[in-house]
């Protein structure tokens, strides 16, 4: 007989859920989970005034009905164009209507194909995964007070109440040329990951978000880290997905 191997298909699940927080009166976060496609969006919009608002839920709009079959390099560049094309709106609608101020938003993604993921970002929201009882972040913040720690001008211990830790570097929306970062990463069976916003883990600490990751309905995971952070109290808006590689049926 001859010696196949057949590896075990990873099925995906997820759940999610977005809440305005405690002191904030918009929520401009937005979420979008493309379960099958297996793709998934936080947008964590800034601006105030509904600007953050526009500019998230344009991201998510114009991800909505994005072509993603091919390979995953034709899925990541049509998900660079998408942004780019967004980028470019948002840059046009502000300075049509005057505004004063910034008007943008962070981008995060999760996209997975076969064994291997790819995490697009810009700013702030982050991308974890959960591993052999270990969280692990995946993104780079794209931040003042990361570019302060990446040249030793701080330690990890002055970043964690830092007053700029609200200041980014980059976003979709403020600048003419928009510069995303890309991971890719093999996936294993039993990972889970988890799409944020910095709503999150500004108010719960890293330890206590590994906790609540640890359990087995995926929902449950989202419901216990929203409702940490707003017994933290949750001063800004937060929004998460979590997302879990679980095994799937193997091929006749």
């Amino acid at each position: 007989m001859d010696d196949i191997t057949c590896r075990r298909p990873i099925s995906w699940v997820s759940a999610q859920r977005t809440d305005v927080g405690c002191v904030r009166k918009v929520n401009e976060d937005a979420i979008l989970s493309l379960n099958d496609n297996q793709f998934w969006v936080v947008a964590d919009g800034m601006g105030g005034h509904a600007r953050g608002d526009v500019a998230s839920k344009n991201i998510v709009t114009a991800l909505e009905d994005i072509t993603l079959g091919g390979s995953m390099r034709d899925c990541v560049a049509n998900i660079e164009n998408t942004l780019i094309n967004v980028n470019d709106q948002l840059i046009e609608y502000s300075d049509s209507m005057s505004l004063e101020g910034m008007m943008g938003s962070t981008f995060v993604s999760l996209l997975v194909s076969d064994e291997f993921a790819t995490c697009l970002w810009v700013g702030d929201s982050r991308l974890y995964r959960y591993r052999n009882h270990k969280l692990a972040q995946i993104s780079r913040d794209h931040s003042q007070v990361q570019e302060m720690l990446d040249m030793g001008m701080i330690t990890p211990e002055q970043a964690e109440n830092h007053p700029q830790g609200n200041v980014i570097t980059r976003a979709v929306g403020v600048e003419a040329e928009l510069n995303l970062d890309i991971e890719a990463f093999r996936i294993l069976t039993g990972d889970t990951y988890l799409l944020c916003s910095d709503g999150l883990y500004n108010c719960v600490s890293e330890q206590s978000i590994a906790e609540s990751l640890t359990h087995r309905d995926v929902q449950q995971c989202c419901d216990e880290l929203i409702e940490k952070t707003i017994a933290s109290g949750a001063n800004d808006n937060v929004s998460v997905i979590v997302v879990r590689g679980m095994p799937g049926k193997l091929p006749l």
